[in-house]
C-alpha cells in the first residue's frame, strides 16, 4: 500500500514510554531465544571420530586426535581382548599411494617393513628409524606375499614368474620352487618358513590376470579365447605360461623337493597361511574364485590342520566362516601372536566398519576387531619388539601397537 504524503501527519505517534516498553519486550524474547535454540548437551561422554562417524575419521597426520585412552576403531568383542589392546596407542596411516598393497613382512635385522604393491610391480620399504618409504625392488615380478626365514632372508611369491624366490644375504636370488611334477606353478601367493628349514606356500590363480601379473598364454584357462596378449609389457621370458595345476599348497623340503600338502579338493583357492607358534597347526585361508577357475572357488573361510612329525597334515577343521554380524569379513592373510591368537585381514567390501582386522582365539572364537577405512589384504607383526601390527590395506599402510608379540620370523 502507498501512503499519501498528505496523510503523514495523521499517523499515530509512539511516545517515548511506548517505545521503551516495546524494546524491552523484544529484548526479553531475544534473551529467551538462545535457551530455546541452543544445542542440547550430549547425553554421554564425547567420542572421537572413527571409520563409522560422519564425517569419517581422518587417518592422516593432520587429522584430529582420536585416542581417549583407547583407539575408537580397536574394538573389544570379548573381554579377553582387552589384554591384547595397547592403551594410548592410535591406529596410524604410515603411507598411502599404492594400487594394491599386500604381503607385509618385517626384517628384524634391518628394522624395516617390506611389502608389495602388486599392480605397480614393485616392493616398498618403510624404515623404522624415520618413517621414510622408498621403492625397495622394481620390478618385483608382481610379487605378492613376502616373509623372512630364520636366517633373516627374504622370501617372495612372484605372480609374473610363477615362482617362490629367496633373496640371499650376499644379494643373489635363489628359486625355491617354480614347478610341481614338471608342471609350472599358477601364481604363488603366500609363503612361511618352518624351523626345520622347509618353506610352505600357497598357489592360487590370482596372478593369471592383467592387473596383478599376466594372463595365460592363448588357450590357457584365464585366456581361453586367446584375445588377450599375455606378453605385452612383459620381459621376453614372461607371458608364455598356461595354467596347468589345481590350486594347491606345497612344502619345499630343505633338499629342494616340492611336496603337495593340501589339495584343491581340501582347500580351493588357498591364499594366506600361517603356523601356530608351536608349529603343530597350520591355518590356510580359502578365498574366492580366481581367473581360470572352472569350479565354485573358495568360500572366504579358513581351515586348520594338525601338523604331524612327518609333516603330514590331518584332522582338517573349518576354523571360521568369517560371518560377523551378518557381514562377510573375507580373510586374505593372517599371522599368529605368541599365545596362538590368529590375526586376520578383513575384506568386507562396502560394509563400512567391517574391513580391517579380525582377531580370534586358537579355538576360533572372535575376540576383537580393528576397523580401517580400506579393505585390508594382509598383516604382520613388527617393530624392534615385534609388538606393532602392520596392515597392508588397499592403497595404504597402517600400524597400531598391541600388547602382545608376533610369533615366528617375518
Amino acid at each position: 500500500m502507498t501512503l499519501d504524503p498528505h496523510d503523514r501527519d495523521r499517523r499515530p505517534v509512539m511516545s517515548r514510554r511506548s517505545a521503551l516498553t516495546a524494546m524491552g519486550a523484544v529484548a526479553g524474547i531475544a534473551a529467551l531465544a538462545p535457551r530455546a535454540l541452543a544445542q542440547a548437551p550430549p547425553s554421554g561422554p564425547m567420542a572421537p571420530p572413527s571409520t563409522v562417524t560422519t564425517p569419517p575419521r581422518d587417518f592422516g597426520p593432520g587429522g584430529a586426535p582420536t585416542t581417549y585412552f583407547t583407539d575408537p576403531d580397536v574394538l573389544t568383542i570379548d573381554p579377553m581382548f582387552n589384554g591384547l589392546r595397547q592403551p594410548n596407542s592410535a591406529i596410524k596411516r604410515l603411507w598411502t599411494g599404492a594400487l594394491w598393497s599386500e604381503g607385509p613382512a618385517w626384517s628384524s635385522q634391518g628394522r624395516y617393513l617390506v611389502w608389495s604393491d602388486i599392480p605397480n610391480n614393485r616392493q616398498l620399504r618403510w624404515l623404522e628409524d624415520d618413517g621414510r618409504v622408498t621403492v625397495f625392488r622394481s620390478p618385483s615380478n608382481n610379487s605378492n606375499g613376502n616373509s623372512f626365514d630364520f636366517q633373516g632372508r627374504q622370501l617372495s611369491c612372484e605372480h609374473l614368474m610363477r615362482r617362490v624366490v629367496r633373496y640371499e644375504n650376499d644379494g643373489s636370488v635363489t628359486i625355491l620352487a617354480d614347478a610341481y611334477n614338471g608342471k609350472r606353478l599358477n601364481s604363488p601367493n603366500d609363503v612361511v618358513a618352518h624351523p626345520d628349514g622347509s618353506y610352505w606356500f600357497t598357489d592360487p590363480p590370482y596372478g593369471g590376470q592383467l592387473y596383478e601379473g599376466a594372463p595365460d598364454a592363448a588357450g590357457g584357462p584365464s585366456n581361453s579365447a586367446g584375445r588377450l596378449k599375455s606378453r605385452l609389457g612383459q620381459p621376453p621370458e614372461a607371458g608364455n605360461s598356461k595354467r596347468e595345476l589345481p590350486t594347491n599348497c606345497y612344502r619345499v623340503d630343505p633338499s629342494g623337493r616340492v611336496d603337495l600338502v593340501v589339495g584343491e579338493d581340501q582347500v580351493p583357492d588357498p591364499n594366506g597361511l600361517v603356523f601356530s607358534p608351536d608349529y603343530k597347526k597350520l591355518y590356510v585361508i580359502s578365498t574366492g574364485k580366481g581367473p581360470g577357475d572352472t569350479g565354485a572357488g573358495g568360500k572366504g573361510d579358513m581351515h586348520v590342520f594338525d601338523v604331524g612329525a612327518d609333516n603330514k597334515l590331518s584332522n582338517q577343521k573349518l576354523f571360521s566362516d568369517f560371518m560377523i554380524d551378518g557381514v562377510k569379513c573375507g580373510p586374505d592373510g593372517a599371522r599368529c601372536d605368541v599365545d596362538g591368537n590368529v590375526w586376520c585381514s578383513s575384506n568386507a567390501g562396502r560394509s563400512v566398519g567391517y574391513s580391517g582386522v579380525t582377531v580370534w582365539t586358537p579355538e576360533g572364537k572372535l575376540i576383537g576387531r580393528i576397523r580401517l577405512p580400506e579393505i585390508c589384504g594382509n598383516v604382520c607383526f613388527g617393530g624392534p619388539k615385534r609388538n606393532r601390527l602392520f596392515m597392508a590395506a588397499s592403497q595404504s599402510l597402517y600400524a597400531v601397537y598391541v600388547n602382545t608379540q608376533g610369533a615366528g620370523p617375518g
